[in-house]
């Protein structure tokens, strides 16, 4: 039999996510030791977990034994670090889980996600994962949010063709209205922040609005967290993939309103958040001190780097609140420039799509290692 005839169709269609090339395909495709590379492609942490998340690790009791379905002692300790109740807490196995998980709360085939590119790639991928009709409302040259345009298409407002040509995946005829707005602020991959009264406006509309704030303690600003207690449509995801250094254990969390708790609970995967990556994130949560002194060491080394970038004449940096610098690379190709750090052992994310033509990525990383990168782009010069 043709297997494959069976196959959903818009999955046949569908375009892959093309994620970074794992550390260890790296180290042999170039040739070198782990200990050679600077890894500055995927806005890792490079300090690693806490002593005390390692601790945790190494002392695992229960391995063996299932997941708590319920995160009961995760959510208990995310509650006391946020101030918010743990009845509106859900842990996931990183935020792109949740990400899954509120498409398959919301959206049925045919039904309408907007999100703002250039921006985090898993919302776009969700959507085609879970049949949903992609709108995409660009973001301005300064990648600030077009809020203006998502007000029309969300009130069915007439829009005119220059936003819709080459922007709009599926056709929106104004019935069905859209369901979800995402928006990452900071944004990824370029690091700017969603204004308060921005976000109001876009709270005003009759849709679910998902902010994700994976960067959140790199901005210098507490985030909105707080905010969902007052807003019924509101969603903020967050992760200790960052600030955590906890990006290989997955493990996230997203405060819901609490209408949507009962139903969450009713569809998410029983042991969701393994053993391991539990532990280390309440070890983390425990160890408050030394994740506050690894953001301000790399708040630090990122505004290092961006000043220093900006002195080199073939770069121009966009301004970040988060733990990564855009570039874009002028009067050379992008791709050639990251090819040649590669070929020096320094990985850097490279760009090609609308809004990020030229542009390169860096996360922060160590002082050594912001000094080897910016001595391999002056030898560059």
């Amino acid at each position: 039999m043709d297997i494959e005839s069976l196959i959903r169709p818009e999955i046949i269609t569908m375009e892959r996510y093309i994620p970074i090339v794992p550390f260890e395909v790296l180290t042999a495709r170039l040739g070198r030791a782990p200990s050679e590379i600077i890894k500055l492609d995927a806005n890792e942490n490079p300090y690693g977990p806490s002593p005390k998340a390692l601790a945790a690790l190494a002392n695992l009791q229960f391995s063996h034994i299932y997941p708590d379905p319920a995160s009961t002692a995760l959510r208990a300790a995310l509650s006391r670090d946020l101030g918010l109740p743990a009845e509106n807490i859900l842990a996931g196995a990183g935020a792109d889980e949740l990400i899954d998980l509120i498409m398959r709360l919301f959206i049925r085939p045919g039904d309408i996600v907007i999100d703002c590119p250039p921006t985090f790639g898993m919302y776009s991928f969700d959507t085609a994962i879970n049949a949903g009709t992609l709108i995409q409302i660009p973001r301005r040259d300064d990648f600030d949010i077009d809020v203006p345009a998502i007000e029309s298409i969300v009130r069915g407002e007439h829009v005119g063709a220059d936003l819709r040509v080459g922007l709009v995946r599926g056709e929106h005829t104004g019935s069905p209205p859209p369901k979800i707005l995402f928006i990452a602020s900071p944004n990824n991959p370029d690091g700017s922040l969603i204004s308060d009264a921005d976000l109001r406006r876009l709270l005003a509309l009759p849709l679910v609005i998902v902010l994700d704030e994976a960067y959140i303690e790199f901005s210098g600003t507490l985030g909105h967290a707080r905010w969902v207690l007052e807003h019924d449509n509101l969603i903020v995801l967050r992760t200790f993939s960052k600030r955590g250094g906890l990006a290989g254990l997955r493990v996230g969390y997203g405060i819901f309103p609490s209408a949507l708790m009962p139903h969450l609970w009713k569809i998410k995967q029983p042991y969701n958040v393994s053993v391991a990556a539990s532990a280390a994130a309440i070890a983390s949560l425990e160890d408050a001190d030394y994740m506050a002194d690894v953001v301000k060491k790399l708040v630090a080394e990122r505004n290092r780097m961006a000043e220093a970038l900006s002195e080199l004449p073939f770069i121009k940096v966009y301004p970040s609140h988060s733990n990564f610098v855009l570039c874009r690379v002028i009067g050379r190709d992008a791709k050639e420039l990251k090819l040649k750090l590669e070929q020096q052992g320094i990985l850097v994310r490279y760009f090609n799509k609308p809004g990020l033509a030229d542009c390169i990525r860096i996360s922060a990383g160590k002082p050594e290692q912001t000094d080897a990168l910016l001595s391999a782009l002056r030898r560059l010069a």
